[in-house]
């Protein structure tokens, strides 16, 4: 069935208005924390319980699909509800409401960030950077159980830390992302998931493979602009565009391909990227929202609110586009051994790649003294054990960090 050719029914119902999907994302974008499983809860709980717009098998495929793509997971799995309720521009709506309420907190952050310059203002900036090591932490300890439960997949792991930690090509993270999905195809193959039961997909597969073309022209053919004009805005979309192409196993793991986008390359410094993660952690909705801060503070043009924008888009587009793409595929994709041996490689890799980014530079920026650690380490038990909601972490990381400015002035 072609998207826009006629409405689509789903399981609550007739399809809606994207003003309606607009309302309700917008609602769940200002209150749903706790990382992209949270999310997932939350979303279950509004559409597959409360509303009906689907049921637990469809929802259960959707999460896979979106759990299986590169890609900001929650959102991808938003836009897909959205789209099968209201169109193209149901998605639309999901995905606006659910991103622009931490998007301008973001920007709002970065604008006040700056003036931030008395002690209490440098104590708090340092305790959200140190909300970054307990949340990083917390995400490579819950995907190492999950995505690294035997010895194949530790090892892979390991071998993509160290390909990562001792490479200095800026190429490294793409290539031990390669060689997690070459190994997964030789070492993951024995154990095959259970697959949930089919559902409609409201996509033609000529506007899939529209889609994937598109996003596998911008992959390539935005690196070869960059080198061939000499536009800044060019460059930011790259880096952005990138970042987000690449990003397996939740949010978490662009840390480290933005870093490497813009941190090395001197647009932001390394205590502002921190801040502004640490920042992203106390606000709702998805953490690929940190690209409006990044957009906002760096220093190539355009930035400020021009780069918010570029950022949002730049970085949400290619997440979006593969997802288009394969929603026709995915029924029979999903099915084949060797596809979900690659996956499962990959997933192990990303473990490893997460790994380095909690090493530096989230580790050896931030965690200078014992109250540090100690800060840290708070947080870290508050999440793992405690299962302390991310804010909560990040109230206690800002008034530590404040209280540690205190006694040292």
């Amino acid at each position: 069935m072609t998207m826009g050719a006629h409405s689509v029914e789903t399981k609550g119902g007739p399809a809606g208005s994207a003003l309606e999907v607009l309302l309700v994302f917008l609602k769940l974008g200002i209150t749903c924390f706790g990382g992209p499983i949270a999310h997932i809860g939350y979303f279950r709980e509004e559409f597959v319980v409360r509303r009906r717009w689907l049921d637990e098998r469809a929802y259960a495929d959707l999460v896979a699909l979106c759990q299986f793509l590169p890609g900001p997971a929650s959102s991808q799995v938003g836009f897909s509800i959205g789209l099968m309720r209201a169109g193209y521009r149901g998605g639309m709506a999901a995905w606006t409401g659910f991103t622009l309420p931490s998007a301008i907190l973001l920007v709002l952050f970065a604008y006040g960030a700056g003036t931030l310059v008395s002690p209490t203002g440098a104590g708090l900036l340092h305790g959200l950077k140190l909300v970054a090591v307990a949340i990083v932490a917390h995400a490579v300890w819950g995907m190492a159980r999950t995505l690294c439960p035997d010895r194949e997949r530790a090892s892979i792991a390991v071998v993509a830390s160290l390909v990562i930690l001792f490479s200095t090509s800026p190429l490294a993270q793409i290539a031990a992302i390669i060689l997690g999905s070459i190994a997964g195809l030789w070492l993951c193959r024995t154990a095959v998931q259970a697959l949930p039961e089919h559902f409609a997909v409201p996509v033609s597969r000529s506007a899939g493979l529209v889609a994937l073309s598109v996003f596998f022209l911008l992959l390539a053919g935005l690196p070869a602009l960059r080198s061939l004009v000499t536009s800044q805005s060019a460059g930011l979309v790259e880096a952005f565009y990138r970042s987000g192409a690449l990003v397996f196993g939740g949010g978490h793991v662009v840390l480290p391909l933005l870093r490497e986008a813009f941190v090395a390359p001197g647009w932001v410094s390394d205590d502002a990227f921190l801040a502004g993660y640490g920042a992203a952690q106390a606000v709702p909705g998805p953490l690929f929202t940190f690209a409006a801060y990044l957009g906002t503070v760096v220093s190539p043009l355009p930035h400020g609110l021009a780069g918010a924008a570029l950022g949002l888009i730049a970085i949400f587009l290619p997440g979006i586009l593969i997802l288009m793409g394969t929603l026709p595929f995915w029924e029979i994709l999903r099915e084949r051994r060797e596809a979900q041996a690659m996956m499962r490689g990959v997933n192990a890799a990303v473990v490893g790649l997460l790994g380095v980014a909690l090493y530096n530079p989230v580790w050896t920026s931030s965690v200078k003294t014992p109250w540090d650690f100690g800060i840290a380490l708070v947080g870290f038990v508050l999440l793992t054990v405690w299962r302390a909601p991310p804010l909560l972490v990040v109230a206690i990381s800002a008034i530590g960090g404040v209280a540690f400015a205190q006694v040292s002035v």
